[in-house]
């Protein structure tokens, strides 16, 4: 190596030549964790300056290598193709052939990729903590929140469409993401903005291949004929009655989700009063219900027979009350 070419690899690690094997594998995790293409994703700069630490480290963190380095400097590599000794193999990683981090202990990891989650502080769940509630720190002295920032986000976001029905039962959709086809299975109970976890369904690592996000679904309800919701999760809907029914009271069929159910209304129901069925409202995941508002409007008819017209003007010329009474004291 020439000597225009020469690193001062200590500099780069800023450490002392005096530095502890300790102080080396410090120096080199801060600085990876700091440089990491994860953390720069497209910062070719980082990524030079990531290899440049990863190479001083190869060298530092080797006794053999660092003492060959400290005796001839930029030539150590020559004297070290010239046959100098090295170090036992029994006393170096099991990763031999993994650059830049044989002063590590990797005896507690499982795995290469378990030692890069570490060193970033990331949890292998593609940058999300399954345990969401969770708060503590790994390893690597990330916080949760932490580790989420440095890792990928694998994490795909998407919208699945349903009706009223396939919400309210639970459904199993086929669906085609990342050109790939599968099975979801939507539990009883979704509304409007339910999201539903897939594992494992989001986009694959650019640096491991084993990694893998998961699919997000956002619900979305088709409109339907006759139910719509309230804002307090209820299933609300509208029935007319006739001008008869709301005076004298009625027993009328409404439908719910499980079917017709017979509701009394009571006599002279306003229109616009709303009934509470309890319990015949939405599911939640838990199995509860919530209830379900019945609107009622009073519909005359557009066209009558000529007994009901009779019928009609009879009540009329006998009505007993006034229905504009309140408001004929009204002024600005």
């Amino acid at each position: 190596m020439a000597a225009t070419n020469f690193k001062d690899y200590y500099q780069i690690l800023g450490v002392s030549k005096t530095a502890s094997a300790d102080d080396i594998k410090k120096a080199f995790r801060k600085l990876a964790r700091q440089y990491h293409p994860d953390v720069n994703p497209g910062d070719k700069t980082a990524e030079a300056k990531f290899k440049e630490v990863n190479e001083a480290n190869e060298v530092l963190s080797d006794p053999d290598k660092r003492k060959k380095y400290d005796q001839f400097g930029q030539y150590w590599r020559q004297a070290d193709q010239a046959g100098a000794p090295r170090s036992s193999s029994s006393s170096r990683s099991p990763f031999n052939n993994t650059a830049g981090f044989d002063d590590v202990e990797f005896g507690r990891y499982d795995n290469f990729e378990e030692f890069i989650n570490d060193l970033l502080g990331r949890s292998p769940y593609g940058g999300r903590d399954p345990f969401r509630n969770a708060s503590y720190r790994a390893p690597g002295g990330f916080t949760t929140d932490e580790r989420a920032t440095a890792g990928e986000n694998l994490d795909i976001e998407a919208s699945i469409k349903l009706t009223f029905s396939e919400a309210f039962n639970g459904t199993e959709k086929r669906l085609s993401v990342n050109n790939e086809e599968i099975n979801v299975r939507i539990p009883a109970g979704a509304k409007v903005g339910s999201r539903v976890r897939v594992r494992g369904k989001g986009r694959s690592s650019r640096f491991y291949t084993s990694q893998r996000g998961d699919l997000y679904l956002t619900v979305e309800l088709l409109p339907h004929s006759f139910f719509q919701f309230d804002g307090d999760g209820n299933l609300v809907c509208e029935v007319p009655i006739a001008p008869d029914e709301a005076v004298l009271g009625t027993q009328i069929d409404v439908p719910t989700p499980d079917g017709t159910v017979k509701v009394n209304v009571p006599a002279g129901v306003r229109s616009g009063q709303s009934l509470r069925l309890r319990g015949k409202g939405w599911k939640n995941q838990r199995g509860e219900r919530s209830d379900q508002m019945v609107k009622i409007t009073i519909a005359p008819p557009k066209e009558v027979s000529e007994i009901e017209r009779e019928a009609y003007e009879k009540i009329r010329d006998n009505r007993s009350y006034d229905p504009r009474s309140a408001i004929k004291s009204v002024t600005l």
